[in-house]
């Protein structure tokens, strides 16, 4: 009983102790306004992996997708996004995918927080694929939106999300889109 009546009072006093001091949080983001986004800054990040649904062929893929780059103006950004991937298709044999997309991006100063910012990009260029038995080279499109959240002033944290298009140059292959949603982080470098 003694024992009982010992572990209540620590346990009740612990509580009373915890509820006493006054917690204060680490403050990883500072208040980020405009700095890091200005004209002559460069983003150097990308998505650590990506996965989406493709409707037409019932599938699931998986990508890596690194970028760079430059802001022209307050803002806007222009860059070179690459990416590679493993696409499993049911009843078929894995895709083995890349992609080389040009990239504009534009920072909405509407509802920018001191830690946030939502941004809309678009990507035009060529992606490919490989199986064990044929390969493809099509014209690529992508229109994204997301939500950089900065954990420091330099660096975002990023979730997109954004519609995928592709269209075979060869006549018997079929067109592949769909919805995608990726994971990832930007670093922003300059002044």
């Amino acid at each position: 009983m003694k024992k009982i009546t010992l572990l209540a009072a620590l346990l009740i006093g612990g509580i009373v102790t915890a509820n006493a001091q006054k917690i204060e949080t680490p403050k990883l983001a500072e208040k980020v306004g405009t700095i890091p986004i200005k004209k002559g800054n460069w983003i150097v990040g990308g998505a650590l992996g990506s996965t989406g649904y493709s409707f037409e062929d019932k599938s699931f893929n998986i990508n890596l997708s690194p970028r760079a780059g430059y802001f022209i103006s307050d803002g806007i950004a222009v860059g070179l996004e690459v990416g590679a991937g493993l696409q499993t298709v049911k009843d078929a044999s894995d895709i083995w995918s890349y992609k080389v997309m040009p990239f504009a991006r534009y920072y909405f100063p509407e509802g920018a927080s001191e830690t946030g910012r939502f941004f809309g990009q678009g990507a035009v260029g060529i992606s490919g694929a490989e199986t064990s038995n044929s390969s493809d080279t099509s014209f690529a499109f992508a229109l994204n939106a997301g939500y950089s959240h900065f954990v420091t002033r330099n660096v975002a944290l990023e979730a997109i999300v954004g519609y995928n298009y592709s269209k075979s140059n060869q006549a018997s292959a079929s067109a592949h889109n769909g919805l995608g949603l990726s994971v990832g982080f930007q670093i922003f470098l300059g002044k």
